[in-house]
């Protein structure tokens, strides 16, 4: 089940060390025409970290992408930050990361020490459009790569997420956002269907905003 992550030196540690990383990721992208901005989720930025049990904890990011020279070549667009990501991470003599269906994800890392615990950093590719509303670039893989297909899909309901986290925040609801977003990681876990963490973000602000 997860649970959050109450160690606050070592989740400071452990994010300044992903936050480097990313940040060479969006310096290397603009270098080869795509600008864009990473920028952590929701949930770590706001101290909802979470870990399944004693499993790796994950960090997740968003790049969002500003401009590039072809919005529907979402292969390419994929292909840059994959190599830039790979780069940065030959660089510190890392692993390559693992393309997914909706992110880049590195192999878990680790502090030397007595604190071991696992991380990795989940990088997802995303802009939003003219209604403000979020997109994430999928990569749809069929098993014969010339068939896969990548598309902007709009993530549902997220066009105020900012706005309505501001808010009840500010009107001091946050505590019923924790308790509703790790509810809904559980559950998702226990139905194995997996959802991103900035997902299951998006639904707990969205549920309890409409219900306060």
């Amino acid at each position: 089940m997860f649970h959050y992550v109450e160690d606050k030196e070592f989740l400071h540690r452990a994010q300044s060390y992903c936050s480097t990383i990313v940040k060479q990721v969006e310096d290397e992208c603009r270098r080869n025409g795509l600008n864009g901005q990473v920028f952590l989720v929701g949930s770590g930025a706001r101290n909802m970290v979470t870990q399944n049990g004693d499993g790796p904890i994950d960090f997740d990011y968003n790049l969002n992408v500003l401009s590039c020279d072809d919005w529907d070549d979402g292969k390419t667009i994929k292909e840059i930050v994959r190599k830039a990501f790979n780069r940065v991470m030959r660089t510190s003599r890392l692993p390559d990361v693992e393309d997914s269906t909706a992110s880049l994800t590195t192999k878990p890392f680790h502090f030397e020490g007595k604190q071991r615990t696992e991380f990795s950093i989940d990088l997802a590719i995303v802009t939003m459009n003219d209604e403000g509303t979020w997109e994430r670039l999928i990569h749809q893989k069929t098993g014969i790569v010339a068939f896969d297909r990548y598309y902007w899909n709009k993530v549902r309901n997220s066009a105020e997420i900012r706005k309505r986290a501001r808010i009840l925040k500010q009107e001091g609801r946050w505590n019923i956002v924790r308790d509703k977003y790790l509810k809904i990681k559980n559950q998702h876990l226990q139905k194995n269907d997996h959802h991103s963490s900035f997902i299951c973000y998006i639904e707990a602000v969205n549920e309890v905003y409409n219900k306060v």
